[in-house]
């Protein structure tokens, strides 16, 4: 196996470093955030680090980059306190990707990809049409990350939005169903196939082992 030392690390090539740190963790979830300003207009954006927090009250965070530049998405939550979350999946993976780019606030993205914009559940903020999972989120509280200046921005789950046959008798979501994207490191998409469900695991008698 190749091996890299934190030097190592520290020492290459900043594209380079930034790929390689991207990719370690393993594969990250492909949501589109919907946002919109006072001023109505709409924002769309990408982000790979939507994560669970907690079923009760139901909870998901995400973390922005620092602030320092024009971060769109996270003005928009602060002044309105709502956004939605949609599941990229494989047929608008590259307007989904596109979103990446740094529009002028006044310019949605929506108007820039073929990537629709739909209103529903009396909600402020757009979901992303025919997203096969859509969320209706409500901004909670936010933690500024002193290590590297970055936000997690905590949000509580007010709707869920799930397309029929994606949905099981225990409320599992089979996303690979709807072939949901996951992405690899920063511009690497890919398609999860579920192999197996497991049961809940309990530990074993050591004499059974």
């Amino acid at each position: 196996m190749m091996y890299f030392s934190s030097k190592n690390i520290n020492d290459m090539h900043h594209l380079y470093r930034i790929n390689l740190i991207n990719s370690c963790s393993g594969f990250k979830s492909a949501n589109l955030i919907g946002t919109k300003s006072k001023e109505g207009i709409e924002n769309v954006a990408v982000f790979s680090s939507v994560t669970h927090l907690g079923s009760h009250p139901p909870l998901l965070g995400f973390i922005l980059r620092p602030t320092t530049v024009l971060r769109n998405t996270y003005e928009n939550i602060r002044e309105t306190g709502v956004y939605t979350i949609n599941h990229i999946h494989k047929t608008i993976i590259e307007d989904a990707h596109h979103t990446s780019a740094k529009y002028n606030k006044d310019i949605s993205e929506f108007d820039a990809t073929h990537l629709m914009p739909e209103y529903k559940n009396d909600c402020f903020a757009p979901f992303v049409q025919d997203a096969p999972v859509q969320l209706q989120m409500a901004y909670v509280s936010e933690y500024f990350i002193k290590e590297n200046n970055t936000i997690l921005l905590i949000g509580e789950v007010e709707g869920l939005f799930i397309k029929d046959d994606l949905l099981e008798d225990d409320g599992f979501i089979n996303l690979s169903k709807a072939e949901i994207a996951s992405i690899n490191g920063l511009d690497a998409y890919t398609i999860p196939k579920l192999e197996k469900r497991l049961e809940y695991q309990r530990p074993k008698q050591l004499s059974d082992i």
